[in-house]
């Protein structure tokens, strides 16, 4: 399998929408392509994040990772946050993941950025495994916490 990967587009909007809504569905969302279609929309006119796409002969895409660029006060410095990494179940472990989050760095350290960040579900065993084969440190010292305001 021939796979390449590229910054996305507009015209990816509706492959896009259909990745993005397999990948919430993932964790656990109930699907709703209307609302993914609309997110992805906004992303894209509001450029508030970078998507990068994994696409297999040029016409089908097949995975996607999202960035959204962020500061760290204590580095002083841009950081970009890996929200998003999703490839389909069918061309999982033939590296396209490990692409998609190559190219991610890439575009983060073209942008000056001094670190990548991404969390996962602490039972996402294989997203782990990958994270840890090009890098990332688990951090054990400090702990994140989340506040719902809906």
């Amino acid at each position: 399998m021939s796979s390449r990967v590229r910054a996305s587009r507009p015209a990816d909007l509706e492959q896009l929408a259909q990745l993005f809504d397999a990948y919430r569905s993932f964790y656990e969302q109930p699907s709703d392509l209307a609302a993914s279609r609309s997110f992805i929309e906004e992303r894209f006119e509001c450029g508030d994040s970078v998507i990068l796409v994994g696409e297999v002969e040029e016409i089908e895409l097949v995975g996607f990772t999202q960035l959204y660029p962020s500061l760290s006060s204590v580095s002083m410095a841009r950081i970009f946050v890996l929200n998003d990494l999703f490839v389909i179940p069918s061309v999982r472990r033939h590296g396209v993941a490990r692409a998609l989050m190559q190219a991610a760095h890439e575009h983060a350290r073209a942008a000056g950025a001094v670190r990548v960040s991404l969390s996962t579900a602490t039972n996402n065993h294989h997203a782990q495994a990958l994270y840890e084969s090009v890098g990332y440190q688990r951090d054990e010292v400090f702990h994140h916490y989340d506040l719902s305001l809906g």
